[in-house]
């Protein structure tokens, strides 16, 4: 008996010893296999944070939404989440007449981080008033956001900032082109506005570089297939919408930014130099639409006498030699314009934001080795979203803040995009466009800016509702304090203006 207990007991003891081992084992291969997970985002999430602010000397309380709303595919299944910010002024007690601006950024690939804490939004990163780094980074209240006349939502395209595609199987190319990003992310704002019960508000849309591709197509995307009608679309730095330009018009339009980019380095000659800014531009514009561009259009057999004088005047304007422009016939690129300019100095200038400057590894070569001016952004960018979303806004995850994510290959094919918004524009006598460009922007030039607006609208109807504004800073103009100030002012004025009133008829 005595036996029998004590092998009973053995076996109990072996069995309790081996759930020991089971449940080690168990622990173990949930750490190693359960931490080896992919970092996920809930494709549908909120978290709301209350705030006050002073715009333009006026206290203004405000709320801030920030997560994830889904996007559908034609079956109904999810297959991605948009990670968003939306601020709500809460003082006003109807919102049903008051604006609200959906903001986009570019790349593409870019999140919306750029235009929420540097431009429009209720906060932004702590730069210096050029908009250079400082440290200890951080975030300040921004005294000029436009947060005082509209409600602000600021979008993440798919695998930019939180937002992720969800599942495997999930097929890349339903995002990742001019006309599916269009497409989906329409489908996102409907569903946004219906969520947030803003269908009576006068709704803008706003976009950055490429996000002014996105944005000029949105336009007629949202109105034909939404059935959603914007009262005005704001390009800031806009690409080339689809318009073209090739040949002399192309090489002939980069003159006037050469111009002001050797006017901000004091490379002219005194009496260039001398000069407010724009008044010096309006006389580069019209040398090159008057006498540049016919020049280049005759290639080899413009005049050798004619090909001097030409090249002397490049020279003029753009601060760098005539034989160098001579090498190039007449045809300078940007990139060599960047390491050209300050070559002889020891420096390259930034592609974005000219005013910027680098230093390469040799003084010799066609290009710069990295763009100056990004580097400079990414220094003060990252650390101040990453700090923002989880301190400020309480929106906390592991997963990663795609600063530029991955989004190529990019399907560029059928860009029609400056078509769409003329279109749109006819359909919606209520449609007024606003471009914003920097002068010192060398990626998306001011004057080729100009021409985008020339050229939306051929017949000439609708250019009482085309308006641009330039400042003397780069590609997001934002950063430097002066024109932070006057851009979020003219944007101001923009919605004041756009709006009809009550019961004033859409029609011509």
């Amino acid at each position: 008996m005595f036996e029998l207990r004590f092998s009973i007991f053995s076996i109990q003891n072996k069995i309790a010893i081996m759930k020991k081992i089971l449940t080690g084992l168990i622990v173990m291969l949930t750490l190693t296999f359960g931490y080896s997970q992919k970092r996920t985002i809930t494709p549908d999430s909120t978290v709301v944070t209350t705030h006050q602010t002073t715009i333009n000397g006026k206290s203004i309380p405000y709320k801030a939404t920030t997560g994830t709303q889904p996007v559908w595919d034609d079956k109904d299944q999810v297959v991605a989440g948009l990670f968003y910010t939306y601020y709500e002024r809460t003082d006003i007690k109807d919102n049903t007449n008051r604006p609200l601006v959906i903001s986009f950024n570019g790349g593409p690939g870019s999140a919306s981080v750029w235009m929420h804490i540097a431009y429009t939004g209720p906060r932004i990163l702590k730069i210096d008033d050029e908009g250079y780094p400082i440290q200890p980074y951080g975030i300040k209240d921004n005294p000029f956001s436009i947060l005082d006349v509209a409600d602000i939502v600021f979008v993440n395209p798919v695998n930019t900032g939180y937002s992720r595609m969800i599942g495997e199987e999930t097929d890349k190319k339903m995002f990742f082109g001019v006309n599916q990003d269009i497409k989906y992310l329409a489908e996102w704002v409907n569903t946004f506005v219906t969520r947030n019960n803003r269908w009576t508000s006068p709704k803008y849309l706003i976009g950055e570089s490429y996000g002014t591709t996105r944005v000029s197509g949105l336009a007629l995307e949202l109105q034909n297939n939404q059935w959603m009608y914007l009262n005005g679309v704001i390009l800031v730095s806009p690409t080339d919408l689809g318009i073209k330009r090739e040949g002399a018009v192309e090489a002939g339009n980069r003159l006037p930014y050469f111009a002001a980019a050797a006017w901000y380095h004091k490379k002219l000659s005194p009496e260039l130099q001398n000069m407010p800014l724009e008044k010096m531009l309006e006389e580069v514009e019209d040398y090159a639409i008057n006498d540049l561009i016919p020049a280049i259009a005759k290639g080899g057999f413009l005049a050798n006498d004619k090909r001097n004088e030409v090249a002397e005047k490049m020279a003029y304007y753009s601060g760098i030699s005539k034989e160098a422009i001579l090498q190039n016939n007449l045809d300078v690129g940007t990139n060599f314009f960047w390491k050209e300019l300050l070559r002889k100095e020891g420096y390259t200038i930034g592609r974005l934001d000219s005013r910027y400057k680098g230093i390469d590894k040799m003084a010799a070569g066609m290009r710069p080795d990295f763009n100056s001016e990004l580097t400079s952004w990414l220094h003060s960018f990252t650390p101040a979203i990453n700090y923002y979303f989880k301190n400020d806004l309480n929106y906390i995850t592991d997963a990663k803040y795609n600063m530029f994510g991955p989004v190529h290959p990019w399907d560029r094919s059928g860009d029609n995009t400056g078509e769409n918004l003329r279109q749109a524009m006819a359909q919606n006598p209520y449609l007024h466009v606003l471009t914003q460009s920097g002068y010192f922007d060398g990626a998306t030039t001011y004057f080729n800016a100009k021409y985008n607006m020339w050229q939306l609208d051929p017949s000439g109807v609708m250019k009482d509702r085309l308006s641009f504004k330039g400042y003397e800073s780069g590609h997001m103009m934002y950063l430097r304090r002066v024109d932070l100030e006057k851009a979020n002012n003219d944007i101001r004025s923009f919605i004041k203006s756009t709006l009809p009133g009550d019961n004033v008829p859409a029609k011509y």
